[in-house]
């Protein structure tokens, strides 16, 4: 096989991976559990190529989210579930059918009309998923949407912007850095010798939920901020070994504040105008 910039090379060369006589072991042997950690993998991994801001990066990444798709396409066909050209029949119905100010004879709606009208179809297909299903329920409840597979992070996020539609949310950023602050105090009560590991992982968890809470306030993606604190670090303490090694010396001989003064260092080096 070549390379090709057709989609049909890829459906190709996925299928001939999943031969059953001469196709390869590794491919053979996977099943939808088993390939959904990549799949989730490489989502993070595009959105750290847009967050580097890398266009060659982000090609690549991109393929290898669309191999992903191919590759569950795949596995589904080969069930007898559906194939790749339904999920794109499923996505593309799904854009008209929710994009009627273009698509349809509705024109010149406002951003605000044009969610109104989004969130009522997400919500008429929701209840139509359900009826399908045979649910009891086909209107549940409020947070029912909320995909557990997201990072926690972001599904923090979600689970609060679905209950600030019906107004359960604070109106002001400054109260939740108040209730931070409020479950920062109840962390630190758990650092006495008699509380329990569990005790401190949900009082950790609040924190966490409510700095999501504060990000998801200030329009910032807790994620994507907390990829550039990665980084950031990861960054400086490069800097604080490369220092040490200049001087013949490694971290793990070098004294906290020798290493303290070196991220001193690096962090004015970032501030220096380029």
């Amino acid at each position: 096989m070549t390379p090709s910039r057709d989609i049909k090379g890829l459906l190709d060369i996925m299928a001939a991976l999943r031969h059953p006589e001469t196709g390869c072991a590794w491919d053979l042997k996977q099943t939808f559990a088993t390939i959904a950690p990549y799949t989730l993998e490489e989502a993070a991994e595009v959105a750290d190529a847009i967050a580097r801001n890398d266009m060659p990066d982000l090609r690549e990444e991109l393929g290898d989210l669309l191999l992903q798709v191919v590759f569950h396409a795949q596995m589904a066909d080969e069930a007898g579930a559906f194939a790749f050209p339904d999920v794109v029949e499923a996505i593309t119905t799904k854009l008209i059918r929710r994009h009627p100010h273009v698509f349809g004879e509705t024109r010149h709606l406002s951003p605000e009309e044009i969610k109104t009208i989004w969130d009522r179809i997400k919500a008429e297909e929701k209840a139509e998923r359900a009826a399908k299903r045979g649910s009891a329920e086909p209107n549940g409840g409020l947070l029912d949407g909320v995909q557990t597979s997201l990072p926690s992070l972001s599904r923090a996020v979600a689970l609060q912007a679905k209950a600030g539609t019906v107004g359960f949310d604070w109106n002001d950023a400054r109260m939740v850095l108040a209730k931070i602050r409020e479950e920062a105090d109840e962390v630190e009560e758990t650092l006495s010798a008699d509380a329990t590991d569990e005790q401190r992982l949900d009082e950790i968890g609040d924190l966490l939920f409510a700095v999501a809470n504060l990000a998801r306030h200030m329009k910032a993606d807790p994620e994507v901020a907390l990829r550039r604190a990665n980084a950031k670090f990861e960054r400086r303490f490069r800097f604080i070994e490369a220092a040490l090694a200049a001087e013949g010396k490694t971290t793990a001989g070098s004294s906290l504040a020798e290493m303290d003064a070196l991220w001193d260092e690096a962090k004015l080096a970032e501030r220096q105008p380029v």
